[in-house]
């Protein structure tokens, strides 16, 4: 059975991604891509479909686990009866492989070590032929099974029951290594990397890449790793951003709500494109920019909500039969049905980002600019459709006001494009139709007697979603609109101190009712009391969801405050970007909040001096 979901560790080498359990058991674990096909299943079933384990024989053995700077180098100490080891896990940046290191270092005394591999290609439905490697000095084994094979070196491996097993011991200041490798199963065995060389180099990338980070303030800590999460999710060649590193962790125990994240949602990517380019991340933008331009090439009526890693379209939602599930939640699946869904809000979140790209110096080129009109072109004929929402509601199509809000952001954005950066377009055109689209969300949108934005016309129900219209322009977050939305969600989303999404027994999104309080809504919250100064509030909510963090960093996607566990799909990079714009916005209000004391300071000197020279 699998782990708590936050007693697990990312590792990447920003192609592909694994989780390392606190017992040492690395239980996922997809190659070459995020989104390949398990080799290590064991987070979605059990042992046998797929895992790797190297700990202490000790079952009595603690361990305490910790990056390696601002890194994505997993150190975990152990300590035995006998001794303490470090293990390092990780997975070497930029030699245009796919590969793993475990390396144990002896600190004191001796430890007896125990390896149990487990090789499940194909999410668990084939066990390879596995074979001893010959002609090297390292022992070895090579495991194939159609296109995939792996080699590993280390410790000589004995099968066993389908499996290969070790035990071994280390002594202070001894070194063990093992690694492996994935590789096209048609090709020559690669040969073995220098673990000294790859490991100074990864820790040196992913410390370079951190120190870029413009932010200063005292959550400084928290924001590089949540940076560092998002780059760890995005993929070294293409540009493209996965929303998480795992498919159909529950939203819920025993749930249907599993969902595949292991894609780009052109959202969640725009959405952190917006914040790498606020902490000095400009060469990052440029990428996924460039990966936009390609994915979404082509007639904007074909635009989706989202794609693969290098663009691909066909992403059909499909359940598998050969993974039981995270602690026995099913279905799991692969792909995504919302590809096929009609999201408006998506193109208001890339103008938004494009704009945003732009205002950091990232300049437009040939194709970029018409490719945006080309999409305001498909808004203007189809801003009032009914669509899915930000939440990719799998029942009816419903005017919903965030998607309507996002279309005014569209707009917005390519009005101030041609006002702002010279560009061409129909600017009156755009100006008129951004003015419509605000008069439609304010009387059709908007619940006079509550004083509340509602989630979609015709409703009284709120949505955490509206929390976004002051991050967009739509609104001042101060304005008495905003303030009375706030103070509903407040009264119907409110969960043990956290936001729900939205009353799933209210909402007709086509699934049973019941899920976790969402991680991101909560983030937002805190934006929002920051910016409205509720700087008590926001500092107060902020302390809290920090508590969630685990014991590396990390952050799923929804909270289960009542067992005090981390549930969805992880590390979810929507929660850690808004994370980071929560510290942000919490920053923000502190220096606002100085300069207002300073300015009041000076102005009651002034009036005192005026006093005493009268």
């Amino acid at each position: 059975m699998a782990l708590n979901i936050e007693d697990y560790a990312l590792i990447s080498d920003c192609h592909s991604a694994g989780l390392v359990g606190r017992d040492g058991s690395i239980d996922w674990l997809c190659l070459p891509r995020y989104d390949s096909a398990s080799l290590f299943g064991a987070l979605l079933g059990d042992e046998n479909h797929g895992r790797w384990l190297l700990a202490p024989a000790d079952m009595t053995a603690t361990a305490v686990r910790s990056y390696q700077g601002d890194t994505f180098v997993l150190s975990t100490v152990w300590t035995t009866a006998t001794g303490q080891v470090e293990v390092l896990d990780f997975m070497p940046h930029g030699d245009g492989r796919a590969d793993l290191v475990r390396r144990v270092r002896g600190i004191s005394g001796t430890v007896q070590m125990v390896q149990d591999l487990r090789f499940r290609f194909g999410y668990a439905t084939t066990v390879p032929w596995v074979r001893q490697l010959k002609g090297e000095k390292v022992r070895g084994l090579v495991a194939i099974a159609g296109p995939d094979a792996i080699v590993v070196r280390g410790p000589k491996l004995r099968a066993s029951d389908h499996r290969h097993v070790s035990h071994f011991e280390v002594t202070a200041d001894e070194t063990v290594d093992a690694q492996m490798t994935w590789y096209p199963s048609h090709r020559e065995v690669p040969p073995a990397i220098d673990i000294d060389a790859v490991h100074a180099s990864t820790c040196a990338w992913w410390q370079n890449w951190a120190s870029s980070c413009s932010h200063e303030g005292p959550l400084r800590a928290e924001v590089v790793r949540s940076l560092l999460v998002l780059r760890a999710l995005t993929h070294e060649q293409t540009g493209g951003i996965v929303a998480a590193a795992t498919t159909s962790l529950p939203e819920q125990a025993g749930g249907t709500r599993n969902w595949d994240y292991r894609y780009v949602w052109l959202r969640d990517a725009s959405l952190t494109l917006e914040v790498l380019l606020s902490h000095g991340y400009e060469v990052e933008a440029d990428g996924w920019r460039a990966w936009l331009l390609r994915a979404i090439a082509g007639d904007p009526c074909d635009v989706q909500i989202m794609y693969g890693l290098s663009g691909e379209r066909y992403l059909p939602e499909r359940e598998l039969t050969s993974l039981p599930g995270y602690d026995g939640a099913s279905p799991v699946r692969v792909g995504n049905g919302a590809v096929d869904q009609f999201q408006s809000d998506v193109i208001g979140e890339v103008m938004v980002a494009l704009h945003a790209a732009r205002a950091a110096g990232v300049q437009e080129n040939e194709f970029s600019w018409p490719l945006q009109r080309a999409l305001m072109g498909f808004l203007e004929k189809n801003w009032r459709r009914a669509d899915q929402g930000i939440w990719e509601v799998r029942g009816q199509a419903r005017e919903f006001t965030h998607s309507r809000v996002m279309v005014w952001a569209a707009f917005d954005r390519a009005v101030r494009g041609i006002e702002k950066y010279g560009l061409d377009g129909p600017l009156d055109r755009w100006k008129t139709l951004r003015d419509e689209v605000r008069a439609d969300i304010e009387s059709r949108g908007f619940d006079v007697i509550r004083n509340s934005y509602v989630q979609y016309y015709g409703s009284t129900e709120v949505d955490a979603s509206l929390l976004v219209l002051p991050q967009v322009g739509f609104c001042a977050p101060t304005d008495p609109r905003m303030l009375g939305t706030v103070a509903a969600i407040e009264a119907d989303l409110s969960h043990n101190g956290l936001l729900l999404r939205y009353r799933t027994r209210a909402a007709v999104d086509g699934l049973p009712p019941g899920e976790h309080p969402f991680l991101a809504c909560s983030f937002w919250l805190v934006e929002q009391y920051a910016a409205s100064g509720r700087l008590d509030d926001a500092t107060a909510l902020m302390d809290t969801l920090l508590g969630f963090v685990n014991d590396v960093g990390l952050l799923s996607e929804e909270y289960d405050v009542t067992n005090g566990h981390q549930m969805g799909n992880t590390p979810q990079a929507l929660s850690h970007l808004a994370l980071v714009r929560a510290a942000d916005a919490i920053m923000a209000s502190r220096a606002a909040s100085v300069l207002a004391d300073s300015a009041a300071s000076t102005e009651a000197a002034r009036r005192s001096h005026r006093l005493i020279v009268g």
